[in-house]
């Protein structure tokens, strides 16, 4: 989707502040969502000293398991950068058509999240997960009487992990394509929280909704 696009759908929703001196784009300061339910302002830190301090900072940790993964993850699932999942938020996500899923554990979950992102682990994306019809059903697609599942009116998905050494998004996506999802109806999120933070973007700690 041209950028235009996403700047006129983004309509209100983009902040205007000409004074903020780190700016997304050279025209796009913020954007605003929602998360839990509560409004959030995607922008970038403005401190131009800032680093990064935490795990994220690391570059160097053994392979396996921490190893560089492939730009494209699956034939016919597109892969995104951040200003595709900006677009993807404010197109897809609004709109009530699309979800940005955490596929990351709990544990790292619930530290911090990119806006407007929900937790549906890895490790529930299964065939033999009990419950993997549930969570197929959330997502919008359909079971019909021959217990075939119907991806038509099924959500599109944006998933992401740690970043480009993380699987945890690329084996929630073959685990979803394994069951039949669209690969057109997949989007991996490469860079993950590792570029998301790289770039000093708002994140969120789910239970306050704190922007950090």
């Amino acid at each position: 989707m041209p950028w235009v696009l996403l700047w006129a759908a983004l309509g209100s929703s983009v902040l205007a502040a000409q004074e903020l001196k780190v700016k997304i784009t050279p025209t796009l300061s913020a954007v605003d969502v929602v998360h839990g339910g509560e409004a959030v302002r995607i922008q970038r830190i403005q401190d131009t000293g800032h680093k990064i301090i935490d795990d994220f900072a690391k570059t160097s940790r053994p392979c396996p398991e921490f190893c560089i993964h492939a730009m494209v993850v699956a034939p016919g699932v597109e892969t995104l950068g951040e200003l595709e999942l900006l677009d993807f938020m404010s197109q897809q996500v609004t709109s009530g058509k699309g979800l940005v899923i955490d596929a990351r554990l709990p544990d790292f979950h619930k530290i911090e999240t990119i806006p407007t992102s929900i937790n549906i682990p890895f490790t529930v994306i299964k065939a033999d997960n009990p419950h993997i019809g549930q969570i197929l059903s959330a997502l919008g697609a359909e079971q019909g009487s021959n217990k075939r599942w119907n991806y038509q009116k099924a959500k599109s998905l944006a998933l992401w992990c740690n970043g480009p050494w993380c699987d945890q998004s690329s084996r929630a996506i073959r685990s979803l394509l394994s069951l039949g999802y669209p690969p057109a109806k997949l989007k991996y999120y490469r860079g993950g929280m590792q570029a998301w933070k790289s770039l000093g973007l708002t994140t969120v700690v789910p239970a306050a909704v704190t922007p950090s």
